[in-house]
């Protein structure tokens, strides 16, 4: 007989829930009486003869901050025990994996970084914390020497097994571009947009629908999308990119005329997360620019896949071309499920202990570890040809001017659309570029807000090429 596997699971919202009622119905399955949650009693009576071979799992601790509270899933205390201290998880020897779907950094960062120096799994969702302490706790793990396991697959993307694609699919390929649409509450609400809605109307529905938090800031303003970005970005080229290094664009400042005109140019608006190498010499091998933007999208891209709550990852390599990967992006069991492979795969010792081909960690006798990262050069001013829309009050001469700026700054305009001006105190325009640098767009933009004529900064979105 086999020992179960013992889980102690730290958070018991929306994704806990998911987690507990996959494995604990799962566990059905490999017991025809009782599984006895003591750690010297492991007698177990299995009534599936292909389940022989398999440990089975079992939550038997769940932390949360009020035990006393209802629950929204069933718990079964023959099994499963509630507590409110991290440290009756943490200390306990019985416990193997520790599942954190708690969310936060603080608390979270002593309890995975805690599990792992224990010797126990890590199983996290928690793409705040991967992002912004990625390399301390791959360190650590690989200091553990397999002996501990960390999965983040939930942390990006929900249900698309995106990190598991990128650490195992791309193996043997050169990764050239990792762009997507990775949060389901903005492209609920451009969706809405498109369809004619204002920003303020579609944030409060989704607010009501529970897609969008009471504090929306992490979502609107695309720092949801700048962690799950750096993540991948460190999969797909094995380089730490700091948060705070990455230019990052939300999408409070778009508004119904941006989509009026994103019409006119046989495009929509998404908030897309960039990480791509520049080409030198013809070859995608010059450095590294990883940003967060909306963008507007021509219609028939793969990433107009995206829709409601759905989440969409083109990735462009050496190899296999431009290949998509769409699906839920978040939601009580696409997240849950994704928690779940991440434990399967470690519990059958498939999961890999350091997917970074690219970068090199050394561990000296005192156990401080130290990592070399990729010599790859991050850049922040990337390149695209850009869509600005210039809000003014009408007077004479001011195309010539904004052309007279676009000069200045070596901008070439590719075209200028304008709808009828019903308003001639609160008016738009907007131009599109020929390619040139992000820095150069930002100059004209510094520019344009100076003007008597301007009404307000300009708002400025890269146009994606044509497939």
């Amino acid at each position: 007989m086999m020992n179960p596997l013992r889980i102690g699971m730290i958070g018991g919202g929306t994704v806990g829930g998911g987690v507990y009622e996959i494995i604990m119905d799962r566990l059905k399955g490999f017991q025809s009486e009782t599984i006895d949650n003591s750690k010297n009693n492991n007698t177990h009576k299995f009534n599936n003869e292909s389940k022989q071979n398999q440990r089975p799992m079992i939550i038997t601790k769940i932390c949360v901050r009020d035990p006393t509270k209802p629950r929204d899933f069933h718990i079964n205390k023959n099994y499963t025990e509630l507590v409110s201290n991290v440290d009756s998880i943490l200390n306990d020897p019985s416990i193997d994996m520790v599942v954190e779907v708690m969310g936060g950094t603080d608390l979270a960062h002593r309890v995975v970084l805690q599990a792992l120096h224990n010797g126990q799994h890590v199983v996290t969702a928690n793409k705040a914390l991967i992002a912004k302490h990625l390399d301390e706790i791959y360190a650590l793990v690989k200091q553990q020497e397999g002996k501990a396991k960390l999965g983040f697959e939930a942390a990006v993307c929900g249900g698309i097994p995106i990190i598991h694609v990128l650490q195992s699919v791309y193996a043997g390929d050169v990764i050239h571009e990792v762009t997507g649409i990775c949060n389901g509450t903005t492209n609920y609400m451009l969706g809405k947009m498109e369809n004619g809605a204002n920003f303020a109307t579609v944030l409060k529905e989704a607010q009501d629908l529970g897609y969008a938090e009471a504090d929306p800031t992490a979502d609107v303003e695309g720092h949801d999308v700048q962690a799950k970005i750096a993540i991948m970005a460190k999969l797909a080229f094995g380089t730490t990119v700091p948060i705070a290094d990455i230019p990052c664009l939300g999408i409070s400042q778009l508004k119904t005329v941006d989509f009026e005109y994103a019409k006119i140019m046989n495009c929509t608006i998404k908030l897309v997360g960039t990480a791509s190498r520049l080409s030198q010499y013809g070859e995608h091998d010059g450095p590294l620019t990883v940003y967060v933007t909306p963008k507007l999208v021509p219609l028939y891209n793969h990433l107009t896949a995206a829709r409601g709550t759905g989440n969409v990852v083109a990735i462009t390599s050496a190899n296999l071309g431009t290949n998509t990967y769409t699906g839920k992006g978040a939601g009580r069991f696409p997240t849950a499920n994704s928690v779940v492979a991440d434990m399967y795969r470690i519990q059958q010792s498939t999961y890999t202990s350091y997917p970074f081909a690219s970068q090199t960690v050394s561990i000296d006798n005192t156990t401080n570890c130290n990592i070399s990262s990729s010599s790859i050069q991050i850049e922040k001013d990337y390149t695209s040809s850009f869509y600005v829309r210039i809000s003014f009050s009408d007077s004479i001469g001011i195309i010539r001017k904004v052309g007279e700026l676009c000069e200045k700054h070596a901008i070439s305009i590719h075209s200028v659309l304008q709808n009828p001006i019903l308003d001639r105190m609160a008016a738009d325009f907007c131009i599109r570029t020929e390619s040139c640098k992000f820095s150069q767009i930002q100059g004209l933009c510094n520019d344009v807000v100076k003007e008597e004529f301007s009404r307000g900064m300009p708002l400025s979105m890269p146009i994606l090429k044509d497939d």
